[in-house]
């Protein structure tokens, strides 16, 4: 399985050049403040702003990744105050934590700033109940932030800003689902009413680890959406948190804290952080688990019965994030899977009318961002579908449809990939065949997004035979297959367009 992770296909080797420099700015940002003298502490809370910095700014510009970089610390900063103001009054705390919760989710309205900004004020009050932060410590530790993110963004945006050169698509916002509520809004009470059931589930298991079940909870619903894709996200922390603790006794434990085996853990786990994020949850999990044990050995708390608390906590807080889902302002995973597959068909429509442009001779058409863009929404539909593909999922013909619909997309994008090389050849000519192949797609497209309940779509027009000589000829032809093959599956599901309940 691990195998299977470290051997994905990386177009363009984003996960590593995301992973290797992640390892390098956040080593940098814990260097300096080892070298002006911070307490072990400090290092931490300035490690982890580096690489929330690094891992949650996802704007699409450079430009707009600085800006929300530079707004970090305002959102962060005065949330590691009040947290660690509140250390000695429980009741006050817990309630800020859950408000800063709810806050934190709300955010992601606002798109990839708001979500990112929500993330960091989030982990600065968990990071400041690791840590069991006071107000004394608040001057080094702002200190550590500032110097943590400066040399995260010295990083990112000077010695190793590949986006310059390759620019990486921004994530989706969520899809706006019918009914009174916001998706944002709705997820926004569901995690603010799941934490409160985790913190106080997790506070029976500890009176000092408790926070690991609320922030369990949080990490669940990040970039999640329906209660499926919840369910599945909660089993595969609960899962990568096992296999996490497993090798936390295999290798933390014996180390005791020992600085340099311990340094070097610590980046291996970094690395497999960014590395595997876009691709496995469970072995991101794993490797968060890994470091969290080394960093505890740092400190010098760790022991067999911390570890197994962390499972416990981790489990209560995924079974916080669930129950929220399921009874709390629910959004159903076919009308979720519905609304990205909506997007992601349409996104194909986009790229082929701007291969045919380009191919017509417009210096200005590009499909490129398109179908950076089109892989973007095909990982969102992926995880979108993930609870009908799973193992344990019982619902076989759903399960079959589910898989069809994921075969005959991963298609469309290979012919859309396929076309848009031919339209950035410039010795590429203009078929007038194309254009009437590319209202064929239009059509099909506008037929598998048809919003009527009930309606079976006709299949698109049968493709004629593509001579050799035009290979643009070819991918279109491929496309319109792909789509008519589609009709089926989608107009039979329960996540067709049909089903928005």
């Amino acid at each position: 399985m691990l195998k299977r992770v470290f051997v994905a296909p990386d177009p363009g080797r984003i996960r590593l050049r995301f992973a290797s420099r992640a390892v390098i700015g956040i080593g940098l940002a814990v260097a300096l403040c080892g070298f002006v003298g911070h307490s072990l502490e400090a290092a931490i809370t300035g490690g982890l702003a580096a690489l929330l910095a690094l891992f949650t700014v996802t704007d699409p510009t450079v430009r707009g990744q600085a800006v929300t970089t530079a707004l970090l610390p305002a959102a962060g900063l005065p949330v590691l105050a009040l947290a660690a103001a509140l250390h000695d009054a429980p009741a006050a705390r817990d309630l800020s934590f859950l408000a800063v919760m709810g806050a934190g989710v709300y955010a992601r309205r606002w798109g990839p700033r708001g979500h990112a900004l929500g993330v960091f004020a989030f982990m600065m009050f968990f990071a400041a109940q690791f840590l069991h932060t006071v107000p004394a410590q608040l001057p080094e530790l702002y200190t550590a932030v500032a110097l943590s993110l400066g040399a995260a963004s010295t990083v990112r945006f000077g010695l190793w800003c590949y986006e310059r050169r390759l620019p990486v698509p921004a994530p989706p916002a969520p899809p706006e689902i019918g009914g009174r509520l916001r998706v944002t809004t709705r997820q926004a009470v569901q995690a603010t009413l799941g934490g409160a059931f985790a913190l106080g589930l997790g506070q029976v298991l500890s009176d000092h680890r408790w926070y690991w079940a609320v922030g369990a909870t949080w990490w669940v619903f990040v970039n999640t959406t329906s209660r499926g894709e919840t369910l599945v996200r909660g089993f595969r922390r609960v899962l990568g948190t096992v296999i996490g603790i497993v090798s936390g006794f295999a290798v933390a434990i014996p180390l005791d804290g020992a600085a340099v085996p311990t340094a070097v853990v610590v980046a291996i786990g970094v690395f497999g952080i960014f590395y595997t994020a876009a691709v496995s949850y469970s072995w991101m999990m794993f490797f968060v688990t890994v470091m969290a044990g080394m960093l505890y050995g740092a400190l010098g708390v760790l022991d067999a019965a911390l570890l197994w608390l962390r499972v416990a906590e981790t489990a209560v807080g995924a079974l916080g994030a669930v129950l929220a889902v399921l009874v709390v302002l629910p959004v159903t995973t076919h009308a979720v899977t519905d609304a990205w597959i909506q997007r992601a068909l349409r996104c194909v429509h986009a790229c082929t009318a701007d291969a045919a442009d380009r191919l017509a001779g417009s210096p200005l058409a590009d499909p490129a961002p398109r179908v950076a863009e089109l892989e973007v929404l095909l990982g969102r539909v992926r995880l979108s579908l993930a609870p009908l593909v799973h193992p344990l999922n019982p619902l076989r013909a759903r399960k079959a449809r589910a898989r069809r619909v994921l075969a005959l997309l991963d298609d469309c994008a290979r012919e859309v990939r396929g076309l848009a090389l031919v339209a950035a050849d410039p010795d590429a000519s203009h078929d007038a065949r194309l254009t009437a192949a590319c209202l064929r797609v239009e059509a099909a497209v506008e037929i598998l997004t048809s919003p009527r309940p009930g309606t079976v779509p006709a299949a698109p027009a049968p493709a004629h035979r593509t001579p050799a000589a035009h290979p643009a000829l070819a991918h279109l032809h491929d496309l319109e297959r792909a789509l008519a093959e589609l009709v089926s599956p989608l107009s039979h599901a329960p996540y067709a367009a049909s089903a928005n309940a």
